[in-house]
């Protein structure tokens, strides 16, 4: 996945700087939009599947959404403080870790401000993916299976999911999906709102 990732972005790159001709850079905000929609469909479908998570949340109740929360404030504010040390401005170093580890979303949704903001959060949380999927049977071993959850991030209900679920058990393969699908439904919420303020 990460290969096929890396190649569309070459690829793209490649066809933008030989092949597209200027004039279609107007009607790229169309297709990135349509994209971002068309991506969103596809999240929602796969939260339709399962059929029994429902039920799953009613029994672990609330308490259970403390653990994305968590996450998200972690992830929010660890980013500031490394843009505070990277000369980079708090509300965009704190929207690009907004990202979670949804790096196609929030590139989308960045690269709408500056394209170097939008490679900074494709790069940032492609990096996350890359060291979630790395550290996370580490995190389960000798930290705590809960914790393994939140290198992960958005990826907890997909990408990185197998990985949590081999390296933990069935009952925090269920909080890391819920966590997943939290996130997933913050980073449109939170990367526009912080890059508003």
């Amino acid at each position: 996945m990460t290969f096929s990732i890396l190649f569309a972005v070459v690829a793209g790159v490649l066809l933008g700087y030989t092949v597209i001709p200027p004039e279609v850079n107007r009607y790229i905000g169309y297709g990135i939009d349509f994209g971002l929609c068309l991506l969103l469909l596809f999240v929602g479908i796969d939260i339709g599947r399962q059929r029994d998570i429902f039920d799953k949340i009613k029994k672990m109740g609330l308490r259970v959404l403390l653990v994305p929360l968590m996450i998200a404030l972690g992830s929010i504010f660890g980013a500031m403080a490394g843009g505070y040390l990277l000369k980079v401005p708090l509300k965009e170093a704190g929207a690009v870790g907004a990202g979670f580890g949804w790096y196609s979303l929030s590139a989308i949704e960045l690269s709408k401000h500056s394209p170097q903001l939008g490679s900074l959060a494709f790069l940032t949380n492609v990096s996350r993916e890359i060291i979630a999927l790395i550290s996370i049977p580490l995190v389960a071993r000798y930290i705590g299976g809960l914790e393994s959850i939140a290198p992960a991030g958005a990826t907890a209900m997909d990408t990185t999911l197998p990985v949590i679920s081999k390296s933990t058990d069935g009952g925090i393969a269920v909080i890391s999906f819920i966590t997943g699908v939290a996130l997933s439904f913050m980073v449109p919420v939170l990367v526009p709102l912080i890059m508003r303020m």
